[in-house]
């Protein structure tokens, strides 16, 4: 059985790649469970990308479910760009409780990838959550608690042919959330990571694997669920790293929605 969830409501959560895919179903489902949500990713309805949605459309589905939205337009492997955000968020809504650092790129390609992308992809999925939480953790320790949640995958711990940086990257990811949580205890903020290791079928993970059959691969909703029960854990579960697999075994959460 799951363990009770703590009431959400009233919280402040700024979630990132939030356009689509995981981030945008979780930010959807913070917003049902009473949380107002900062949506921040590339996409917006000025400037949309190639894969469909926008943090504009987002926050007007955060809104429509009554909650405040807010939309952050940011790219985070520029310089200052994940402090900004995090500040704009914690600004605009006055406080920030809830960080969720879920916008993630990768390259097809492993040993032989150009190191501009390596070094790319390193900066967006590993040094921009660093970043985002030394932002962030000022900003909850002064209202005495908080909660951080990274995303993370199974290419963290399975070599998976083409996605060799991204692996690393995700390990890397995962290794920054239990030092963290380490520090944080003392200041009230809780840290951990969600391993997504079941097939989720977003929009990006479809798009860079054309030659696979995704008919049996989850909706997102499945991994928003997930991580939303990470988050509503009392503030002592923290430094932990979780896959969806064990959360289904030990809590039935998040349970399969394939084939009905």
């Amino acid at each position: 059985m799951a363990a009770a969830s703590l009431d959400l409501t009233g919280k402040v959560a700024l979630v990132t790649g939030a356009s689509r895919g995981v981030g945008r179903a979780l930010a959807l489902a913070l917003a049902d469970a009473g949380v107002d949500v900062a949506c921040a990713a590339r996409a917006t309805d000025a400037a949309p990308l190639k894969l469909p949605g926008t943090i504009d459309a987002t926050v007007r589905d955060v809104e429509e479910r009554g909650r405040r939205g807010l939309a952050i337009p940011v790219d985070l492997s520029r310089p200052g760009a994940p402090e900004a955000m995090v500040q704009h968020a914690a600004d605009a809504f006055g406080r920030l409780d809830i960080l969720v650092n879920n916008a993630a790129i990768t390259f097809d390609g492993d040993l032989a990838l150009p190191m501009k992308r390596w070094d790319l992809v390193m900066e967006v999925n590993v040094r921009a959550p660093l970043l985002a939480m030394r932002a962030a953790l000022p900003v909850m320790k002064r209202a005495g608690q908080g909660r951080i949640l990274n995303i993370s995958s199974a290419a963290a711990v399975l070599p998976i042919r083409g996605l060799l940086v991204y692996g690393v990257s995700k390990a890397a990811l995962e290794r920054l959330t239990t030092g963290a949580a380490e520090e944080a205890v003392a200041d009230g903020v809780a840290v951990n990571c969600l391993r997504i290791d079941v097939p989720i079928a977003s929009e990006g993970f479809v798009h860079n694997t054309p030659g696979l059959d995704h008919s049996a691969w989850e909706p997102t909703e499945v991994g928003a669920e997930a991580a939303l029960w990470v988050l509503a854990r009392p503030l002592d579960y923290t430094g932990q790293v979780v896959g969806i697999m064990d959360l289904r075994r030990l809590h039935g959460v998040a349970e399969s929605r394939v084939g009905g």
